[in-house]
Order: C-alpha cells, then sequence, then structure tokens
C-alpha cells in the first residue's frame, strides 16, 4: 500500500521558512537597535562624565601650580633679604636709608585665590566625579599645608615686621631672624611640590597641559577684561550724552 503524506503548500513553497527568517531578522535588527541605543547612550554619558572628570582636575591642579609659584616666589624674597643682610653686615659704613627702605618691601608675601579650594573641598559632587581618593587626599593636604605657609611664614613675618620695626635701623636690619623663616619657607615648599608632583603624577596631567591651560584661561580672562573695557567706554558714552542732554535742556528753560 502506498501511503502519500500530503505536505502544506505553504511549506512546500517555501513561504514558512521566508517568514521564520523574517522574523529572526527583525528580532535580530531590533535587538542590535536597541543596544546601540542603550550603549550609545551609554558611550555618550561616559564621555561627558569624562569630560567633566578633567575639567575638574585641570582646575585644581592648575590652582595648585598658581600656589607653588607664589610660594616660590615669597622664598626667593626670602633668600634676597637675607643674602642682602650679608652684604650690609660686611660693611655697614655702605649701607644707606634706601636699602633699609628697600628691605621693607621685599617681605615674604604668598597670594592664593581660595574659590577652587572651596568648591572642591565643599562640594562632594565634585570629589566624587574626580573618583581617585588618593588625589583628594593629597590635594586636601596641600591646600592644609598653603595656609600653614601664609600663617607661620608670610603673617609671621609681616608681624614681626610692622610691630618691631627692624629696618630703621642697619643693626635691627642684619639682627632680624631671615634664617628661621627661610628653613620654615624652604620645607613647606619642598613638601607643596612633592604633592603637586604626585597629583599630576596620579591624574596623568603634564607639564605641557598645564601651560595649555594657563593660556587658555589668560585669553578667557584677556576677552573678559576687553569686554569689561567696552562696557566701561559705553557707559561713559551715554554719560556724557545725558550730561549733553540736561545741559541743552536748562537752554530751552
Amino acid at each position: 500500500m502506498n501511503i502519500k503524506l500530503h505536505t502544506p503548500k505553504s511549506l512546500k513553497n517555501g513561504s514558512g521558512m521566508a517568514s521564520l527568517k523574517q522574523f529572526l531578522l527583525s528580532l535580530f535588527a531590533t535587538t542590535v537597535s536597541i543596544a546601540l541605543t542603550f550603549g550609545t547612550a551609554a558611550i555618550i554619558d561616559y564621555n561627558k562624565k569624562q569630560k567633566e572628570k578633567r575639567e575638574i582636575v585641570m582646575m585644581v591642579v592648575y590652582d595648585m601650580y598658581n600656589s607653588l609659584e607664589a610660594v616660590k616666589e615669597s622664598d626667593s624674597r626670602i633668600l634676597e633679604s637675607i643674602q642682602r643682610q650679608i652684604k650690609f653686615a660686611e660693611d655697614t659704613s655702605k649701607v644707606k636709608i634706601m636699602d633699609l627702605a628697600l628691605m621693607g618691601r621685599i617681605i615674604p608675601n604668598a597670594e592664593f585665590t581660595e574659590t577652587t579650594e572651596r568648591i572642591f573641598s565643599s562640594s562632594i559632587e565634585t570629589i566624587n566625579t574626580v573618583g581617585n581618593v588618593l588625589f583628594t587626599e593629597n590635594v586636601a593636604e596641600f591646600y592644609r599645608i598653603r595656609k600653614d605657609y601664609r600663617k607661620i611664614v608670610c603673617d609671621s613675618v609681616q608681624h614681626a615686621i610692622y610691630t618691631d620695626l627692624p629696618f630703621r635701623t642697619i643693626r635691627g636690619t642684619i639682627n632680624f631672624d631671615y634664617s628661621y623663616y627661610a628653613l620654615i619657607s624652604g620645607e613647606i615648599l619642598a613638601s607643596m611640590q612633592k604633592l603637586f608632583d604626585q597629583s599630576k603624577q596620579m591624574m596623568d596631567v603634564t607639564d605641557e597641559e598645564i601651560e595649555a591651560y594657563r593660556k587658555e584661561r589668560e585669553k578667557i580672562e584677556k576677552s573678559s577684561s576687553t569686554d569689561g573695557d567696552a562696557n566701561e567706554k559705553k557707559f561713559d558714552e551715554v554719560l556724557r550724552l545725558v550730561h549733553q542732554f540736561d545741559s541743552v535742556q536748562r537752554k530751552l528753560e
């Protein structure tokens, strides 16, 4: 007996297989589309966070750089003062009043901008964005030492000078204990330099990047200054017109 099996026409023509293939391709395409959409969003979000992190790091490292430069300048003033004291002591007969007056103008004075420190120290979100505990600790220690430098060196020297007035006489100028402050200044400067170098290394910041950042900041500040000058000129022009108008009104009266 010959039994004939009936094959559905749809399968015989292959349309069922084609539909399944079409479905699988559609599913694959949808899956890929979803993956690309969410994957792209994740990449964009990651890149955004990395950019924000880098901007914060550069802002902080640049502030550390400026602070270090200020301390270096202050330290050089102390050393210059000691050199002058030695020169005065070698021959007091050659010391002039102007020489003593100059000693009062080269006292150590380190000016720091504390805006970046406040932003970095007070915002937990900023610290979380950086995401490096060791870097955060280094920066916090740097700022602590920076405060010590101003208090122990700059403020202390200025208080002693303005209170005791040592530079009124040759003997007072020679005896002023700048060597004590030189030791403290040198020690703090070395500590700040070490923390700065470590912080750069941790966040992979180069000297070239700092220089480029400095130039960019200067360009922005210069632009702001130009805008300020333009606004001031505009204000002066408006003021001139107001005075002119008042003058015309008085004549009409």
